[in-house]
């Protein structure tokens, strides 16, 4: 009895063997680091291709809108006819009034040797080109493209500051942008229950005030003259006799003038401010549309519009 006490009070020891030699699976750490990897090189790759599938241009716009808060940028582009000016990079910054900074892109006049062109005498075929000067023509043409360019460059930023703010989205039927023989026209229209004056008035409403503003921030950065016209609907003027449509659109057009300056446009700048009544409807078929009432600022051209050799004048 007392020999089986004894090995009944020792401690009883199980040993539990591990099968298999390797260790487990070590958690799941391994899978986050894998994936990780996996993402960097996909967009590691997507960097290359970007790189191979991109012009200068493009990736300078890319990279600005990575960097809203950089600093006015000089030059942009590999140069040429492509080269240009970057002067203002904002981003999309917003100011308080809800009116966003506008980024316009112009295009640097043509240089000494951007202007050589090859010339050749006819008459000689075993005479290489020669570098010569190219003819005032071919200059002249060549300084209107860029200033198309420019005109479409500003265009352009114009649309994108509009859609970028969500006070001036719902506008954007209120302005309309097209190219003329006289230069780049920017128009600001009333629409029904949208108008940019108080009946009778030359005073600007806010969204009117807004609309200029943003204009201001894209013909401040373009060297042209600019021109101003006011017209209205054809509806009679109401009150008196000695001020009627005609002063209304004069007024108006010189209330547009005095906001442009206000918001930056150089006084100097201004050629022309005009009022035109009904005399010049947006859509004549409808005198009185609301569409007839509208402020027209123009980017003049400083170079005229090319013509084909082959056009009939």
């Amino acid at each position: 009895m007392s020999g089986n006490a004894a090995i009944g009070n020792q401690p009883i020891i199980i040993k539990k063997v591990k099968k298999g030699g390797h260790g487990g699976h070590h958690g799941g750490a391994w899978k986050v680091a894998y994936a990780d990897f996996v993402t960097a090189m996909m967009a590691f790759f997507l960097l290359l291709w970007l790189l191979n599938a991109t012009t200068e241009d493009q990736r300078k716009g890319i990279a600005d809108y990575f960097s809203p808060m950089a600093v006015s940028r000089t030059t942009s582009g590999p140069g040429g006819m492509l080269g240009g000016q970057t002067l203002i990079v904002d981003g999309s910054k917003i100011s308080t009034n809800g009116v966003p900074s506008v980024v316009v892109s112009i295009a640097p006049p043509p240089t000494e040797d951007s202007d050589e062109e090859i010339q050749k005498d006819p008459s000689d075929q075993n005479t290489p080109p020669k570098q010569g000067r190219a003819s005032d023509q071919e200059v002249a043409k060549r300084l209107a493209e860029r200033e198309q360019e420019n005109f479409q460059q500003a265009e352009a930023a114009l649309r994108q500051a509009i859609q970028d703010s969500p006070q001036l989205k719902e506008l954007s039927k209120n302005i309309i942008v097209d190219s003329t023989p006289e230069g780049l026209r920017i128009q600001l229209v009333d629409q029904e229950q949208q108008s940019m004056f108080p009946s009778g008035s030359a005073s600007m409403n806010d969204r009117a005030k807004n609309l200029t503003q943003l204009i201001a921030q894209v013909v401040a950065k373009l060297p042209n003259k600019l021109s101003i016209s006011g017209h209205t609907d054809a509806q009679p003027f109401r009150f008196g006799n000695t001020y009627g449509n005609w002063e209304l659109s004069t007024d108006r057009a010189n209330a547009s003038r005095r906001a442009l300056i206000d918001s930056g446009v150089s006084a100097a700048r201004f050629r022309l401010v005009t009022g035109n009544a009904d005399q010049q409807p947006l859509i004549a078929s409808d005198p009185m549309n609301p569409s007839n009432r509208r402020i027209a600022i123009v980017l003049l051209r400083d170079q005229p519009l090319v013509q084909p050799a082959n056009s009939v004048h």
